[in-house]
């Protein structure tokens, strides 16, 4: 089991860097889809979600090519953007979209895009089958006008190796598309009047700044342990992945050497992930083809960043082992100015940091019963500060607690290997009058076997889940609540030619969400590859 392991996390996922990933042909018609074949053949339905498309307004839109690039080795895009004149620079929505096909045998990669250096995409890909598959993945980067509203460089790249064994070359396009604002659709609300791309570890702000938020696309990648970081263990432990602090990891971001925000990584699952590339070829795991920034707001630092200096902002990921790595923190900082001031003065008025938690309890395994490996881990974070705007003084109060708890358990060889962890962050801001309350939970339970004819299973089911409400005067303004499961259970023969491994497996996947703009529900599920569910419930 072992080498299987290592085999799965030198899967090439290589960092040469919210989306909806569709798929070309139909989906299966109501509950009563194709009948699937026995095994999984050289050929499957292309990756589909059941997340929601991107919603735009129906005004009059226009369509840029951002990139087009075949990428077969670690030589990263380089274009020029320039905004559509056609369209203007009134637009309430800019949606993102990158169409792919690949061919053949090759592993899951990671990949970014810049636009002047702002990084508006991370993504990764699908494995493809022999005969090919094709997919795509939409997002709105709304929030980077201030980016798109001027020429720029473009710089993408999907870090690929392509020789005798692994011939799948990345076919990529990726447009954005401008809808504009018309009538009564109106030009999009509440986005920054700068995107600064955090290079090197100093920021300079304009003096006249009212909001900070962070966004941190931080991915632990690369092919080593720290892509499974999750289930690494201490070192007294015999397990092939070691981190001497266990596998608790937390981002963080420092202001002049003070902590400012802490967070939890989502335990994304990469398509060639626990060892078993058959869970995913048509359903990929939450955020695998959508990774989401870590959102931070950096609000009460506001006032100090204000002075006109440059300030050491930093990220880093607390719990890797000195010197390894595996974690990427590409970084855009997004800022509001308050266009009634020149200077917008206050301070920092509260900074309590309780001791982080971290304990990994290690019991070895006798010949009755598994190793096991207990951790529970803690942190909490407050900040408060003040402003003196031109519309007042308003003071922001940033509350957030993370928390870790996980048990994993294996036998000799790393057979069976099984883990279930629960991760929670909560965050609560308070800016004057009105509070935003965001509650999330990502979930793992799963486990991989090697039982007679070398027959490998795995199965696992992940979550991702979010509460988030957002009250004045202690009136309620607006909810949503997600609820995003994958369920998946596959089976192949291990050290054979892929035409020979006799795969089966099964997924499952739900995205819900609902609240005051409204509901959507949709599952799929998938047999050996084929399409066999599509039902939608709002």
């Amino acid at each position: 089991m072992r080498s299987l392991k290592i085999m799965s996390m030198l899967s090439g996922l290589v960092l040469a860097a919210g989306a909806l990933l569709t798929a070309h042909p139909a989906a299966a018609d109501g509950p009563n889809g194709p009948t699937p074949p026995a095994e999984f053949t050289s050929d499957w339905h292309d990756p589909v979600t059941a997340a929601p498309p991107v919603e735009t307004p129906g005004t009059r839109s226009c369509e840029v090519t951002l990139a087009a690039a075949r990428f077969r080795d670690f030589t990263p895009y380089q274009g020029e953007y320039s905004p559509p004149k056609e369209c203007g620079t009134r637009w309430n929505k800019v949606v993102l979209r990158l169409e792919g096909s690949v061919k053949g045998r090759q592993y899951d990669r990671l990949g970014y895009l810049t636009v002047g250096g702002v990084e508006i995409l991370r993504t990764s890909t699908p494995q493809p089958s022999p005969d090919g598959i094709s997919w795509s993945v939409e997002k709105d980067v709304t929030r980077y006008r201030d980016t798109l509203s001027r020429p720029q460089p473009v710089e993408m790249l999907i870090g690929n190796v392509v020789n005798e064994t692994y011939t799948g070359v990345l076919d990529v396009r990726v447009t954005l598309t401008f809808h504009t604002a018309q009538g009564r659709v109106k030009p999009a609300a509440g986005t920054p009047d700068r995107v600064i791309p955090l290079t090197g570890a100093t920021l300079t702000t304009p003096r006249n700044t009212e909001r900070v938020l962070a966004e941190v696309y931080a991915t632990g990648s690369g092919g080593g342990c720290e892509e499974y970081w999750y289930l690494t263990v201490p070192d007294a432990a015999p397990y092939s992945c070691r981190a001497g602090d266990g596998p608790h990891r937390e981002v963080r971001v420092s202001v002049d050497g003070r902590l400012a925000g802490i967070a939890a990584p989502f335990p994304t699952v990469w398509t060639g992930g626990w060892s078993n590339p058959f869970l995913w070829y048509v359903t990929a795991g939450p955020r695998a083809f959508d990774v989401q920034p870590i959102v931070y707001d950096l609000t009460p630092f506001a006032a100090l960043l204000n002075d006109g200096r440059a300030h050491r902002v930093e990220v880093t990921v607390a719990g890797v082992p000195a010197g390894q790595a595996g974690w990427s923190t590409p970084t855009n900082v997004l800022l509001w100015q308050d266009e009634g001031s020149r200077v917008v003065t206050g301070g920092l008025d509260h900074h309590r940091e309780t001791a982080p938690r971290n304990s990994s309890d290690y019991t070895p395994g006798t010949a009755d019963s598994l190793h096991r490996l207990d951790t529970e881990a803690g942190h909490r974070l407050t900040v408060a500060g003040h402003l003196n705007t031109s519309h007042g003084r308003v003071a922001t109060t940033v509350d957030r607690t993370v928390a870790h708890s996980s048990t994993h358990r294996w036998g000799e060889g790393e057979n069976p290997d099984a883990f279930t962890a629960r991760w929670t962050d909560r965050e609560t801001v308070t800016s004057g009058r009105t509070v935003t309350r965001a509650d999330r939970t990502y979930t793992m339970d799963g486990e991989t076997t090697v039982g007679a004819g070398d027959r490998l299973r795995t199965v696992l089911t992940l979550g991702d889940h979010a509460d988030i409400g957002v009250l004045r005067d202690g009136r309620r303004l607006s909810r949503s609540r997600l609820d995003h499961t994958y369920t998946g259970d596959a089976t192949y023969t291990t050290g054979v030619p892929r035409d020979q491994r006799h795969a089966v497996g099964t997924t499952r996947e739900r995205y819900r969400l609902y609240g005051s703009d409204g509901c959507h529900d949709r599952s799929l599920t998938t047999v050996q590859g084929t399409l066999t569910q599509d039902l939608r419930r709002c």
